[in-house]
């Protein structure tokens, strides 16, 4: 066969090369990964996607017909257009959705698996100006845990260590968020005061 490229070059081809066509042509035809692996006999996946050539018309492709076949599966009610009544029950959603100190990430029509105990969640999305009550709550729970040890309160301590944890990593995670979006990573060092026995520029 007198296989030319594009070039009008001879195409050369090794064994190890019909393999490679063999992974690419079975994946992209719809054929798991994990199962070309087994047939190329690779202990690892990680082998077989390397000899896996993925186009971005074959990546486009595939993830349409992802989308169609998982679509087709679900009812043809959860498509239909909502009522009235049901904007009316979810516009309200974002307004629930402010805390004190922030507001909750959870998505719509979600339980709430820490109630009373957003502090300790990570949904809750904090807010800058939060700031100063954040480090109110720190204080005082520090003040809690000591008053807990002082009455032998074991179990309480536990529980208000975990907060305590809680809400000083997201006091932390706080100030690095602020010195991005203000001070641009940044470090403010204030004005030098001269010492005594230092010159200044009006005396030099």
């Amino acid at each position: 066969m007198n296989l030319t490229d594009a070039a009008g070059q001879p195409l050369r081809y090794t064994a190890h090369d019909f393999r490679r066509i063999f992974a690419s042509d079975a994946v992209g035809s719809g054929l798991p990964v994990h199962i070309v692996g087994r047939l190329l006999d690779h202990r690892n996946i990680n082998t077989t996607q390397a000899y896996m050539a993925i186009f971005d018309e074959q990546l486009v492709r595939s993830y349409r017909a992802f989308l169609d076949n998982r679509r087709s599966q679900r009812p043809e009610a959860e498509y239909r257009e909502p009522t009235e009544e049901e904007w009316r029950e979810f516009q309200p959603h974002f307004q629930l959705r402010k805390l004190e100190l922030g507001e909750c990430g959870r998505p719509y029509g979600t339980p709430c698996k820490h109630k009373h105990a957003c502090i300790r969640c990570p949904s809750l999305r904090l807010d800058t100006r939060a700031r100063p009550r954040l480090v109110e709550i720190v204080a005082n729970l520090r003040d809690r845990i000591e008053e807990a040890k002082l009455n032998g309160w074991l179990g309480e301590v536990a529980g208000l260590k975990a907060s305590l944890n809680a809400a000083s990593s997201k006091l932390v995670s706080l100030d690095r968020m602020m010195e991005r979006g203000t001070g641009g990573g940044r470090v403010l060092l204030g004005i030098p005061v001269l010492g005594p026995g230092h010159a200044t520029a009006e005396e030099a």
